[in-house]
């Protein structure tokens, strides 16, 4: 039988909500939790709580929200909570070894990722981004690298070809807390086996930027739908039109070539544009013409057909 355990949770996005919540049903007591700071959100600029703080005060559970860990009095303060175990799931500071040797179990990380293939910050978006076709769930005893420690748990999860980096976030957060609770079973009873990385495999996955959204026609086209789905929701693939920004939602790619030069409006139907790429072509499926909302290109085609002529060079 597993023992109930006394958990700080650490984390501060909606992925890390999905592992708060499963905890909260579960059979152990989360004490504490601790969020980034409160930050300006919306038009209004208003202070916004994290979703985790949100969660927690819901269940009227202590919430603390130190700009860093690496104080002494900050560190006395986690000490007092007396914890079994700290679980930790974007949480946005990196934790020094103090913090990681306080808990009596130390700190587990729930990662989406098939640890070592992807490290670091952008995990499931560089998945995409790579054409991988598979990723998961990797549940790690943390210490002082990025990502570097000890595998307690992992759990595959297939990438559809249409997938987005956000589908794929949103199944990988349900995924990541069912993962976490039954690797928490395995370590209060004693019986997780600690897998070392072979660092021969691991990638960095850098921080998304939003340049990285600007489209190189001359790519062939299944690297640009990769790309277009990888960025999706944020920041989103775009290109120029007529000066201005012309934002790419949905593509397919296709192994038929065009003869007009990359970037070139090729074929128009009443549902679909098709550019040529650079190898191959892209149908686009849904764009977001600037200062307007994303849309089935049926629907942009069927009020603004005339910006996208035959021969258009996109930039």
């Amino acid at each position: 039988m597993s023992k109930p355990l006394r958990i700080v949770f650490a984390g501060t996005p909606d992925f890390a909500a999905s592992s708060l919540q499963a905890l909260l049903t579960s059979e152990h007591e989360v004490i504490a939790v601790y969020t980034q700071p409160d930050r300006p959100a919306g038009r209004g600029r208003k202070l916004t709580p994290s979703p985790v703080k949100k969660l927690a005060l819901e269940h009227e559970i202590p919430v603390y929200q130190p700009l860093s860990l690496k104080g002494e009095a900050e560190q006395a303060e986690l000490a007092a909570l007396d914890a079994d175990i700290m679980v930790v799931v974007a949480y946005g500071l990196l934790l020094p070894k103090a913090v990681l040797d306080t808990p009596r179990l130390g700190c587990i990380n729930v990662h989406g990722s098939l640890l070592p293939r992807w490290r670091g910050a952008a995990p499931i978006h560089r998945a995409v981004l790579a054409g991988d076709e598979l990723t998961g769930i990797t549940i790690m005893q943390m210490d002082v690298g990025l990502d570097t420690g000890d595998m307690l748990y992992k759990t595959e999860m297939p990438i559809a070809a249409d997938d987005t980096s956000g589908a794929l976030h949103d199944r990988l957060a349900e995924q990541g807390a069912e993962a976490l609770v039954a690797a928490l079973a395995l370590i209060s009873e004693g019986k997780a086996e600690p897998e070392k990385q072979d660092d021969s495999l691991a990638n960095y996955a850098h921080k998304l930027e939003k340049q990285e959204g600007e489209i190189n026609w001359s790519r062939s086209a299944v690297e640009i739908e990769r790309q277009i789905r990888g960025l999706s929701p944020w920041p989103v693939a775009y290109c120029g039109l007529d000066g201005k920004t012309l934002r790419i939602w949905g593509a397919k790619a296709s192994a038929e070539t065009c003869d007009q030069p990359a970037g070139t409006v090729a074929e128009v139907t009443k549902k679909t544009l098709r550019i040529a790429c650079g190898k191959g072509s892209l149908l686009l499926t849904k764009v977001q013409l600037p200062g307007g909302k994303p849309l089935d290109t049926a629907a942009v085609l069927n009020a603004k057909r005339d910006l996208f002529p035959v021969g258009k060079q996109l930039d």
